[in-house]
């Protein structure tokens, strides 16, 4: 098993690629990406034995955008015989000496998520049953799962006669079959866009990071707030939020007591004086460069010291759209003496964007300017 499968949004296979691509030679990895437009997932090959192995865990899954799901995978198994899928699986499992699968939480049989794919999720379904029991008689999907260790194995079909065969590391993937959240839309909410936040709260923020950060005693301002989809999230979660736009916020929110509408311009806005803001969260639709620099100014003026925000992508050179917006962020805060960490993932919810998280970190003298961590 000498490749990764990395699963994204059927559109996005060209920025994954460059993107898997650029971190493999990070780390002094080589390879090729194997790309099929609108195909939901990327193919990455290693030059050399038991680099993909290595790929798997030297790289932190949340460092990348584009990928929702990172998994060691096989050859292509073709031309699976409709009376038995099951023994060529096991066999290629059972070639691979380098992993204890004994140490197996889960099994996950997959599919793209793309509609053509999607016509094979009732015979993933149905198949899953009968390969679990086989995988068990080996001895696998035993072991209990202790903080994040042992793998998870994957099967990716491409079609009902081909697949991939593999696993991931627990402590180094996205804990979701498929590599999506499941999320229930709020029926009080004011817009589907609440899914949005909600999304990367979870995945930007542990629950007991959430509960210190983002509770009854912190305050926030929503730019772009009109109708209150993200402002929705931070009420739910007790916080005091000033939400900013020309545009009417839902009365269900206003009738909370913790929303204080502001209508102005969410480029001129400026937080309230003596007042301390600790989120800023913005979902406007404008050019990414510019959202950007607008994000910046607020961390460097001290108007917050944390925020989740998103980018629109441009039509063309997305990836490299979103380097320019990284870097900066980066340069920005280093001048400014900030310590910092940057996150930045494509969501599930998102579409045509990304969404980032940016978090100041309290320094000490001598550290000042140092990058805390830079995820993506």
């Amino acid at each position: 098993m000498n490749k990764l499968a990395l699963y994204c949004r059927a559109g996005f296979e060209k920025e994954l690629a460059a993107e898997i691509t650029e971190k493999a030679a990070e780390v002094g990895i080589y390879g090729f990406a194997r790309v099929v437009d609108n195909s939901g997932y990327v193919i990455f090959e290693c030059y050399q034995e038991n680099e993909a192995d290595r790929l798997a865990q030297e790289i932190q899954f949340k460092q990348l955008i584009f990928a929702r799901q990172l998994v060691v995978v096989s050859d292509l198994l073709q031309d699976l015989a409709t009376d038995d899928r099951i023994s060529p699986i096991v066999a290629q499992y059972q070639q691979n000496s380098r992993v204890d699968f004994k140490q197996s939480t889960e099994l996950w049989v997959e599919t793209a998520d793309t509609n053509e794919a999607k016509s094979l999720s009732t015979f993933c379904r149905k198949f899953t049953v009968p390969l679990r029991q086989q995988l068990r008689k080996c001895g696998w999907l035993n072991y209990r799962e202790i903080y994040g260790s042992g793998v998870t194995l994957h099967i990716l079909f491409i079609s009902n006669d081909s697949c991939y065969v593999g696993y991931s590391y627990n402590n180094n993937h996205a804990p979701h079959f498929m590599g999506i959240p499941r999320l229930k839309f709020p029926n009080d909410a004011p817009s589907r866009s609440t899914l949005k936040l909600e999304e990367a709260i979870l995945t930007f923020l542990s629950e007991k990071e959430e509960k210190q950060r983002m509770n009854s005693e912190t305050k926030a301002v929503d730019l772009g707030a009109c109708p209150g989809g993200w402002s929705y999230q931070l009420v739910k979660r007790g916080m005091f939020v000033y939400a900013v736009d020309h545009g009417k916020i839902a009365p269900s929110l206003m009738e909370t007591g913790r929303v204080d509408h502001c209508p102005e311009d969410g480029f001129k806005f400026q937080p309230p004086k003596r007042t301390k803001i600790d989120w800023l969260v913005c979902d406007m639709v404008e050019q990414p460069m510019r959202i950007t620099s607008l994000m910046s100014k607020w961390l460097t003026n001290g108007w917050c010291g944390e925020m989740i925000f998103n980018l629109k992508l441009p039509m063309k050179k997305r990836y490299q759209e979103v380097r320019l917006c990284q870097q900066k962020l980066h340069e920005d805060l280093s001048k400014a003496g900030l310590g910092f960490e940057i996150q930045a993932k494509h969501l599930y919810h998102d579409r045509e964007e990304i969404t980032l998280h940016v978090r100041i970190k309290s320094l000490n003298k001598q550290d000042r300017g140092t990058t805390w961590q830079i995820c993506a």
